[in-house]
């Protein structure tokens, strides 16, 4: 099990002994008891509230903790007795205290959020007649359906500050952190002896699928390699091709497409072939299977299946997998014995590469690039803003292209068409629930005069076939 220990003797426990999603249902813990029963089934019911993903569940376990730990400390006070004033003084020391200790406003509202869905709940479960927040109506746009809709609003929630997180990766900077960072060339694209990466083609593979597709580095890092091989094979008339996610992989369990470009495609099947086999020739050579937590052995599946066959018989449907069960999947063969790890990206022994060793890598590469002299900072959730803004700006200019032919429309077909379709199909690819997040990527191109004229012909240029697995 996974604690937590803080000066408070409220901890959360990450894991508990459980199968499938409840295993990552976190636990608060009191002088090594349970902190109370009710707080757990609240816990335990949060898959059923819409709360499914691994680092949500994390997230609202910490969350709740900080509050419960501000309670017994400054309060003296336990979960259900807590009122408005508590919350007042939680503010206090959260939002206005000295600069080491106080938080952001979007980290408030999430804690907020948190512990409104918490009250919620005790309130729903008779535990309490009314929480310790108050919420009054609002209108609401909705900018997907049109018009607006009547929504509760929680008083303790803070305006929320224009959006200006969009971390932008030009193209060049990218192309340096790519062939300087991850695969240790020098800045004139020759082989440097002794410092190329060990895995810098592979890492520099994974780079280019984020920001050519905008998945989310969870969403890229479990990817099956028989989901990669059943998509068609790219031909002269596909330039690129559309690829489903299951839902059990993506955040929210919505399922989403992606489009995957040839050149990629191709690149990803060489990976398969070479790279990746001499990983699993290693896998197979030290039992690497021993290694896997609680593996989940299924038979190899036919090209194009929705479903997987575990060795015991039981047919499970992709679809229903997480992106913990996937990383746990182990092939095996006509006999039942271990093959290799059905993930995609391997590590040179034939491991999954879990999402966090992408983090490190792309850290190891930003430093390269720095001792040689370039400012660079990426990380891998930078590359998928990189991919909404340009797949935003070249829809736009696309539409742009369209508008002087459109007759007789009137102006709101005119504006319906240049901005509503391009983010939402922005929004589509990307798999934000709202349009409303979608639409910060416009204030960044806003403030870019060159993006629109220079989008395409940069993502064109970005996957030049030298050199190249």
């Amino acid at each position: 099990m996974d604690t937590v220990v803080a000066s408070s003797n409220i901890i959360v426990e990450e894991h508990r002994s459980a199968d499938g999603l409840d295993a990552h249902v976190p636990r608060i813990l009191r002088n090594g008891e349970l902190y109370d029963p009710d707080v757990d089934r609240f816990f335990l019911d949060l898959p059923l509230n819409g709360v499914r993903s691994r680092h949500s569940l994390r997230a609202y376990g910490y969350d709740i903790a900080i509050w419960l730990r501000f309670l017994a400390d400054a309060r003296d006070k336990t979960v259900w007795a807590a009122d408005r004033e508590d919350v007042k003084a939680f503010h206090r020391a959260r939002r206005r205290g000295e600069a080491g200790s106080r938080i952001s406003a979007a980290s408030w509202n999430r804690s907020v959020a948190a512990m409104d869905k918490l009250y919620e709940w005790g309130v729903s479960e008779g535990l309490l007649s009314s929480g310790p927040f108050t919420h009054r109506e609002v209108w609401r746009r909705n900018r997907a359906r049109g018009g607006s809709q009547i929504v509760a609003r929680n008083d303790a929630f803070e305006q929320r500050a224009k959006r200006s997180d969009i971390r932008f990766v030009p193209l060049e900077d990218f192309r340096r952190f790519r062939d300087i960072g991850l695969r240790g060339l020098t800045p004139d694209g020759a082989e440097r002896p002794g410092a190329r990466d060990r895995n810098g083609l592979r890492n520099a593979l994974f780079a280019e699928m984020l920001v050519v597709t905008g998945l989310r580095l969870e969403e890229a890092s479990l990817l099956l390699a028989f989901e990669v091989d059943a998509l068609p094979v790219p031909g002269s008339s596909l330039r690129q091709t559309w690829f489903n996610l299951p839902a059990g992989l993506t955040k929210g369990e919505r399922g989403r497409a992606i489009l995957v470009p040839d050149g990629l495609l191709q690149r990803l099947r060489t990976y398969i072939r070479i790279e990746r086999a001499y990983a699993v020739a290693k896998f197979k050579a030290r039992s690497g299977w021993n290694s896997v937590k609680r593996p989940i052995f299924v038979r190899r599946p036919i090209v194009g299946a929705t479903d997987l066959t575990l060795v015991s018989g039981r047919t499970v449907p992709l679809e229903v997998l997480t992106s913990e069960e996937r990383e746990r999947l182990i092939i095996c063969d006509g006999d039942n014995m271990p093959i290799e790890p059905a993930v995609l990206w391997l590590t040179e022994v034939g491991q999954p590469v879990r999402p966090n060793t992408w983090e490190v890598a792309f850290a190891r590469a930003c430093q390269r690039c720095r001792t040689i002299g370039f400012a660079i900072d990426i990380s891998p959730h930078q590359l998928r803003h990189t991919f909404a803004v340009h797949m935003l700006a070249m829809l736009i200019q696309r539409q742009l292209q369209g508008v002087s032919s459109m007759g007789s429309a009137g102006p709101a077909e005119g504006y319906r068409r240049l901005l509503g379709d391009p983010l939402q199909q922005v929004q589509r690819l990307l798999g934000h629930a709202s349009l409303e997040t979608t639409s910060i990527y416009l204030d960044h191109i806003a403030t870019r005069a060159d993006t629109v004229d220079t989008a395409v012909a940069e993502l064109l240029a970005l996957l030049p076939s030298a050199n190249r697995l």
